[in-house]
Parts: C-alpha cells; sequence; structure tokens
C-alpha cells in the first residue's frame, strides 16, 4: 500500500491530506475525518484508514476546513457548515478516482459533520462510519445532538466505546432508533472516546473492517 500526502486545490474548500492507495483495489474508497481536537494524523485514524487499505479501499484522510486554517485548537460553531462543504469536497474528488462505491466517516466531531451533511443531500456516499459519534456533551445527556437524526437515509455504522463519556450503550440505542435508514452499534468493550481500549491487545481497526464490510457491503 502506498500512503503519500494529498492536495487538491481545484475548488474551495481545498482538500488535503494523505492517499492511501492499495496494491489489489476494490474500488471502493472511504474519506475520513478527525475529531474536534485532533486532525488527519491522529493515531486512531492513521490505524483505520491503514487497515482499510489492507482491505483494498482506497482512503482519504483529510483535514476539515476549520484544522487548514487553525492548526490548534477546537473548531468555531459558525466554521461547522465549512467543514461540512469541505467533506462534500473530498467526496467530491473520490468519487472522480474510485470505480465503486465511496463512503464517508469521521472520528467524533468529524462524524457528526459527516451524518449532518449525509442528511442533506439524498444518497451524497454509499454509508457512513462514525467513530465515537458525539451524542451530547459530557455530563450533559439533555444536550442531544440529534436532530437531524430523521432525516439521515444513509446506512452507517457506529463504533462506540461503552466508556465514552459523550453517549452511553444505552443512550446511543435509544438515539439510533431516530434514523430511518439501516443502522448497527459496535461497541468496544472498556474503551473511551478515544476508542483505545484499556489493558487489551484487541486489533480495533481490524474488527472495524471487519464489522463494516459484514454491514455495509453487503447487497441490499
Amino acid at each position: 500500500m502506498r500512503v503519500e500526502r494529498f492536495e487538491d486545490r481545484t475548488a474551495e474548500p481545498v482538500v488535503c491530506g494523505f492517499l492511501h492507495t492499495p496494491e489489489n483495489a476494490t474500488g471502493d474508497a472511504l474519506v475520513l475525518t478527525h475529531g474536534a481536537g485532533a486532525n488527519c494524523q491522529s493515531k486512531l485514524l492513521v490505524a483505520v484508514s491503514n487497515a482499510f487499505g489492507e482491505a483494498g479501499f482506497s482512503v482519504l484522510r483529510c483535514d476539515l476546513p476549520f484544522r487548514q486554517t487553525r492548526p490548534h485548537g477546537p473548531p468555531f460553531p459558525a466554521m461547522a457548515a465549512r467543514d461540512r462543504e469541505g467533506l462534500a469536497r473530498a467526496v467530491a474528488v473520490m468519487k472522480q478516482r474510485a470505480s465503486g462505491r465511496v463512503f464517508l466517516g469521521g472520528h467524533s466531531y468529524g462524524g457528526r459533520q459527516a451524518t449532518m451533511l449525509a442528511a442533506e443531500p439524498p444518497r451524497l456516499v454509499d454509508g457512513l462510519l462514525l467513530l465515537s459519534y458525539p451524542l451530547h456533551p459530557p455530563r450533559k445527556p439533555e444536550q442531544l445532538r440529534t436532530t437531524h437524526f430523521p432525516a439521515l437515509t444513509t446506512p452507517a455504522l457506529f463504533v462506540h466505546g461503552s466508556r465514552d463519556p459523550f453517549g452511553s450503550h444505552e443512550e446511543m440505542h435509544a438515539a439510533l432508533g431516530a434514523i430511518p435508514a439501516r443502522t448497527m452499534l459496535y461497541e468496544v468493550e472498556h474503551a473511551g472516546h478515544d476508542l483505545l481500549p484499556k489493558g487489551g491487545s484487541i486489533d480495533l481497526p481490524a474488527q472495524i473492517v471487519s464489522a463494516f464490510s459484514e454491514f455495509l457491503l453487503l447487497k441490499s
């Protein structure tokens, strides 16, 4: 597998990050982005992108527009629409390169923006991979981030740590009931929001690829 820096400045917002090109490509592609406190070089994103690349996916892990203009610190709420525009551009770029299906995903904030984008135009992508969806702020379960869920018609796999303070298993399961598309909640035991199991040797990236393949790549 080849991993190289990638940049597309043919339109705004600019798409930049790293492109994973597999040796034995399936034709399918995945756009993957980061959370509010990270960038596309986070340990989780690199590991998951490598695992999908080994499975034959072309993977673009990209920096959201807020991170391109602000190397450190969280995104501003007013920047969220621009971040979704960046994801839409990244999807368009990969659709030009892929001969098969195109999927979209992200960790935490990136995953939330991916779901909001997918809830707008119908069938923008063929499926969603959501790592640690931030259902609500820690210790504020009344502030649910689910108002767009009833408009989400794209199949989605949610990967969630059992110790994630942004949402319990029960809260996540209840929230997913508002989504009309097919969904699956894949829980990672003893893991927090970073999806790193405490004291375990689990090969999580490989398990995510397996769960994603079984759930989203099956012909409906």
